[in-house]
């Protein structure tokens, strides 16, 4: 390594010795050693550092100070993380959302952040699709009370169930995951609806969807709602319960993207209990693990009214042995870039945080 030049600000600072000595990097949690996808991203003189950081462990701030780089999993990377990282010139985060990580506090220290976030896209594509054929078709429902007749067999039907072509899925966030939801639902057959400010005018035509103006156009028009979008300040808890009630009569709800689009179990808990909302299928929660509210303990006790209503998946859509080994050495090879002084890629600016 013979360039002391890197996209950081700090790169102002004097070429020393450090330059030729092996880099420290820190993976602060989730992952765990051995680190041999990073290790043959950053060659074996490289020092890969466990920091242990899991939830609910008190922070070991000293054993940042020497680093070069952080890859971090859901860690939260504060003010006082970026005070602590004196040598470190970038974040990167293992995955895509960055609502864990202070991007003003290190962008005014001249640390950039980036993610990975092309990785884990037709794994959650895959699972999406699994969750609306499922409660659409009303498999679960079905499997449950199957356990429970006590007379006839076939004759119990769901009579609200309808065609694919006949039901429209309205898909918010139309970025990599939810593009690949809409080609996946097109060869289904469903009709798809899509929302999303920050796409181009015409993504639609290639999508074959039809582009709604607002979220209230979308949700009126849809009988599944699937998010697809970053969690922000502007979408943080969007979907509460004037969105819920707001939604078309006997209408299904799929999140895999965020937990904190959804305001509360609570409001979740009081669509499914009126009845106006069908089912729901979630890979993703406010808070996780789940709390032991009404609506989890229903689920676990598997209690009559919410039987086959409810599926809820361990935050484990992205994956895949595959996607799993493309995620870190994604992310290391990321790290690496900046650290070479190349132009750094996937940058995460501070407009984009919560």
């Amino acid at each position: 390594r013979e360039s002391c030049s890197t996209p950081s600000s700090r790169s102002s600072k004097p070429c020393d010795d450090r330059l030729f000595m092996p880099w420290n990097i820190g993976v602060t949690d989730y992952v765990r050693p051995p680190f041999d996808l990073e290790q043959a991203v950053f060659g074996a003189d490289t020092d890969l550092v466990d920091l242990g950081w899991e939830t609910g462990v008190v922070r070991d701030l000293e054993a940042v100070r020497g680093l070069d780089a952080l890859l971090v999993w859901h860690a939260t990377i504060d003010e006082e993380v970026a005070d602590a990282v004196e040598r470190c010139q970038v974040v990167v985060r293992y995955g895509v959302g960055v609502d864990n990580i202070d991007l003003e506090a290190l962008d005014r220290r001249g640390i950039v952040v980036c993610n990975t976030p092309a990785y884990g896209v037709e794994e959650v594509a895959d699972t999406t699709l699994a969750l609306i054929m499922s409660l659409h078709r009303g498999i679960y429902r079905y499997d449950e009370a199957s356990r429970w007749y006590e007379s006839g067999w076939q004759e119990h039907v769901l009579e609200t169930s309808t065609r694919a072509s006949d039901t429209t899925v309205g898909v918010i966030g139309l970025g990599r995951i939810g593009s690949s939801v809409i080609l996946r639902l097109n060869a289904v057959g469903y009709r798809v609806v899509g929302f999303d400010p920050y796409v181009p005018v015409g993504i639609e035509k290639v999508l074959g969807c039809a582009r709604m103006g607002s979220l209230e156009d979308l949700r009126r028009e849809a009988d599944i709602v699937t998010l697809h979008c970053t969690l922000t300040k502007e979408t943080k808890g969007m979907i509460d319960s004037a969105f819920l009630a707001g939604m078309r009569p006997e209408a299904i709800l799929v999140n895999t993207a965020r937990g904190g689009l959804l305001r509360s179990l609570d409001d979740l808990e009081q669509a499914l209990r009126s009845g106006h909302l069908a089912a729901a299928g979630l890979d993703v929660l406010p808070e996780e693990p789940p709390p032991e509210c009404s609506l989890i303990r229903d689920w676990r006790r598997r209690e009559r009214w919410l039987r086959g209503r409810l599926i809820l998946t361990p935050h484990t859509a992205f994956y895949s042995a595959a996607s799993w080994s493309e995620m870190r050495r994604s992310a290391a090879e990321t790290a690496r870039q900046v650290l070479d002084g190349g132009v750094a890629r996937h940058v995460v600016r501070p407009t984009a945080s919560e």
